[in-house]
C-alpha cells in the first residue's frame, strides 16, 4: 500500500518563494505539492479544487491578503489547515493569523527542518474526519464515553522571583510519578510561565511542540490532542511547555486556561502548573481552577512580606485556607528565621520545607536531570518526597470533601422526590 502523503498547497505572490518552497519539498517522500497560488483569490479556489491537507499562505499579498483567505479557507474548506508565512514576526501579525484560523506561524527566511516538522506536526495535530454538525447529537456525549474529570490541579507560585518554582514544581512532578509508578497514575507537568518559561531546560526537553500548538483547537481538545502536544519525559512525566518563543505567549489567553485544565483533568491524574512571579489574569486563572496552590517562600525578609501580601489577596478572593500549602524552600540551619516564627507571623501553618542545596540543585539544572530522579537519602530529594506525600494526602482530603458533597446532593435529592 503506498504511503499517505500530506498534500499541500502553496500560496504566495512570488515565484522565487514558490519555487524555493517546491524544492525544500521535493525530497520529502511524504509530502506532496498538489498546487500553487500566486494570489489570495486564486488560493482561495485552489483550497476549494484541491482540498489540501495543508495551505502554506503568505501574509502580505495584493488584494485579499493571506489573513483574509485564510478567513475564507477555513470556512469553506476546514479540513485544510494553514499555515501562515511572514517576514515579520510581531505579536500583532501572530494574533491576527491565529485569530483568523491559521494553525501555525513561520518567519521568513525559515529551514527545510523548521518547515517540514511545521508541516508534519500541524498535519498531525489536524482533524481526520468530519466533526458532529450544528443541530446534530454529540453520541460520545450521550453514551457517557468522555470521560469525567477527574485529575487534581496542583499550582506552584510565589510572589518573589527566585524562590525556585520551577525547580519544584519539576521535582515535584517526578516525585508524584515515582511515588505512583505501580499504580499507573499519569502526571503531567505544565509550563504556564509561557514567555520565559523554563520547564524544558530543568527536563531537557526541545519545544518541538508546546501549549501555543493548542491555541487553534481550543473547542476540540481531547486525549489524542494532549498526547500529541505533551513531550514525553524519561521519568514517566508528559511535558506541556511554553511556546518556543517569547512573541507565540500572545495566543493562550486567561480564558484559555480553564479549559486547558479541564482538559486536562481528564486524561492525567496529578496536572503540576508551575508560574510566575505577577498576578495577572493568566496567573490568576491558573490559581482559581487549581485544587491545591503550593506558594513558595525563602527564609528572607522580602520573600515573607510578598507572601504575607499574597495571603491578603488570597482572602479577598475568599480562597479556602486550606487551598493554599505553605512551602518554605532553601531552608538551611544557618537561617535564624524558623520555620515556627513564620507560621506564627504568617497566620499559615508551613506544610513542607526543602532544605538548602546549592551544588545538587545547580548541578540538577545545568545537566536538565531533575533531582528527584537521584537518590532519596539525599536530605534534599527526601525533601521533595515529603512534599509530594504532604499534597497527595490533602487531595485525598479534596477528594473525600467532593464525595461527601456527591452524598448529600443526592440525599437532598432523594427527599425533594419522596416529598413530591
Amino acid at each position: 500500500m503506498a504511503e499517505e502523503k500530506i498534500r499541500v498547497l502553496l500560496v504566495d505572490d512570488i515565484p522565487e518563494t514558490r519555487e524555493n518552497l517546491r524544492k525544500l519539498l521535493f525530497f520529502e517522500t511524504d509530502i506532496e505539492v498538489v498546487a500553487a497560488a500566486t494570489s489570495g483569490e486564486e488560493g482561495i479556489q485552489l483550497a476549494k479544487e484541491h482540498e489540501p491537507d495543508i495551505v502554506l499562505m503568505d501574509i502580505n499579498m495584493p488584494g485579499i491578503d493571506g489573513i483574509a483567505a485564510t478567513e475564507a479557507i477555513t470556512q469553506e474548506v476546514p479540513y485544510s489547515q494553514v499555515i501562515m508565512m511572514s517576514v515579520q514576526g510581531e505579536s500583532d501579525y501572530l494574533r491576527r493569523s491565529m485569530l483568523a484560523g491559521a494553525r501555525q506561524f513561520l518567519i521568513k527566511p525559515f529551514s527545510s527542518d523548521e518547515l517540514v516538522s511545521t508541516i508534519r506536526r500541524v498535519y498531525e495535530l489536524g482533524p481526520r474526519q468530519p466533526a458532529v454538525h450544528p443541530g446534530e447529537p454529540d453520541y460520545d456525549l450521550i453514551a457517557g464515553r468522555r470521560p469525567p474529570e477527574q485529575g487534581k490541579v496542583v499550582a506552584v507560585f510565589s510572589p518573589k522571583g527566585g524562590t525556585g518554582c520551577t525547580v519544584v514544581a519539576a521535582n515535584l512532578a517526578v516525585a508524584l510519578q515515582k511515588m505512583h509508578a505501580e499504580q499507573n497514575k499519569k502526571v503531567v507537568l505544565m509550563d504556564a510561565s509561557l514567555q520565559f518559561g523554563d520547564v524544558g531546560v530543568m527536563m531537557n526537553l526541545k519545544a518541538t511542540r508546546s501549549i501555543a500548538d493548542l491555541a487553534p483547537h481550543m473547542d476540540e481538545l481531547d486525549e489524542d490532542m494532549f498526547e500529541s502536544t505533551c513531550l514525553p519525559h524519561t521519568s514517566g512525566v508528559k511535558c506541556l511547555l511554553a511556546p518556543p518563543r517569547p512573541e507565540m505567549a500572545d495566543l493562550i489567553m486567561a480564558e484559555h486556561m480553564p479549559t486547558i485544565l479541564s482538559g486536562l483533568k481528564r486524561y492525567y491524574d496529578y496536572i503540576v502548573v508551575d508560574t510566575w512571579s505577577f498576578l495577572g489574569d493568566l496567573v490568576l486563572s491558573v490559581l482559581d481552577n487549581a485544587d491545591r496552590i503550593v506558594l513558595l517562600a525563602t527564609p528572607d525578609i522580602p520573600s515573607l512580606a510578598n507572601t504575607k501580601l499574597f495571603f491578603e489577596v488570597t482572602e479577598a478572593l475568599e480562597y479556602p485556607q486550606d487551598k493554599i500549602l505553605l512551602v518554605l524552600n532553601k531552608m538551611d540551619r544557618s537561617v535564624r528565621i524558623s520555620a515556627k516564627d513564620i507560621a506564627e507571623s504568617l497566620k499559615h501553618e508551613v506544610a513542607g520545607q526543602i532544605v538548602l542545596d546549592e551544588r545538587s540543585i545547580s548541578h540538577s539544572i545545568n545537566r536538565g536531570t531533575p533531582l528527584a530522579l537521584a537518590d532519596r537519602k539525599s536530605p534534599v530529594v527526601q525533601s521533595v518526597f515529603d512534599l509530594a506525600q504532604c499534597v497527595i494526602e490533602s487531595l485525598e482530603a479534596v477528594a473525600e470533601e467532593e464525595e461527601e458533597e456527591r452524598r448529600s446532593a443526592g440525599a437532598r435529592s432523594g427527599r425533594r422526590v419522596e416529598y413530591r
